[in-house]
């Protein structure tokens, strides 16, 4: 997977609650979007699973057309979605995370946005595995923070959920023990599950924010401070926000489409 670090612009705070800010060019962005990002917004990896489970019961050209139409791209994806996707590629290849499990998987209606946490999965850190939860938001806003991190469902609001909340990382657990049982990455979950299980905040916790405004350090820096406060013993938190060239957010699903059907991006 080739996702681009970005030239850095700002860091903020100590090795267990930091702020990175990084910006991407043009050129940087148009390659992510139509390898890595676009494998991940299509879950390529999971349609090649299932293709020849639903080719096995497709008798006629017209089921097996059937099963080509449905696992087909469908309708474009949101700007979110895709904004989601380039935060969970940058982790897997700049951090060392691991995301097992894409929650579109589990949606019971296309576009959905499920509650708990954007990206669940591991990190590999300190020689070994640790649960990693991420919560993202896209924003263009020209304001630095953007109006996403606030209210409800902001994503100040949803890493101090992650951060105090036990009933949140258990839930978390479970959600990837079903799923841990019979797959390749089991061995990863029962690290990472005895890590928690000694200290429930052995955990790496990530918020993520894609821009398409200048880069600036009030983006991150009164979240990094406020988490800063009360620190959990043995958690990392870490805020990363990538600043796409202007104006890119609005044609992120546009470009990640039209890499699929030989377009321009």
């Amino acid at each position: 997977m080739n996702i681009p670090v970005g030239g850095l612009e700002y860091s903020i705070g100590s090795e267990q609650v930091k702020g990175r800010g990084y910006s991407w060019t043009s050129l940087e962005l148009n390659s992510a979007l139509s390898g890595p990002i676009a494998e991940i917004v299509f879950d390529d990896a999971g349609k090649a699973e299932v293709e020849p489970l639903l080719l096995g019961v497709a008798e006629t050209d017209f089921q097996k057309d059937e099963v080509e139409r449905i696992l087909g791209n469908g309708k474009p994806p949101e700007d979110w979605r895709v904004g989601e996707a380039l935060a969970e590629g940058y982790l897997v290849n700049n951090r060392k995370c691991f995301f097992p499990w894409p929650d579109g998987r589990d949606e019971r209606k296309s576009g959905s946005s499920l509650p708990g946490a954007d990206l669940v999965g591991f990190q590999f850190d300190d020689g070994d595995d640790y649960f990693a939860f991420g919560e993202v938001k896209t924003s263009s806003e020209s304001k630095y923070p953007p109006g996403a991190m606030y209210g409800r469902t902001g994503l100040k609001q949803q890493l101090e959920d992650i951060k105090d909340s036990e009933e949140i990382k258990d839930d978390l657990l479970i959600y990837l023990a079903y799923r841990a049982a019979n797959a390749p990455w089991k061995k990863r979950w029962q690290r990472a599950a005895g890590n928690y299980l000694q200290n429930k905040n052995s955990i790496r916790v990530f918020g993520f924010l894609v821009r398409d405004v200048p880069p600036h350090p009030d983006d991150l820096q009164v979240r990094v401070e406020k988490l800063s406060q009360n620190r959990r013993t043995g958690m990392k938190i870490e805020l990363l926000a990538v600043y796409l060239p202007p104006d890119s957010i609005s044609s992120l699903s546009e470009k990640v489409v039209n890499s699929r059907s030989g377009g321009a991006g």
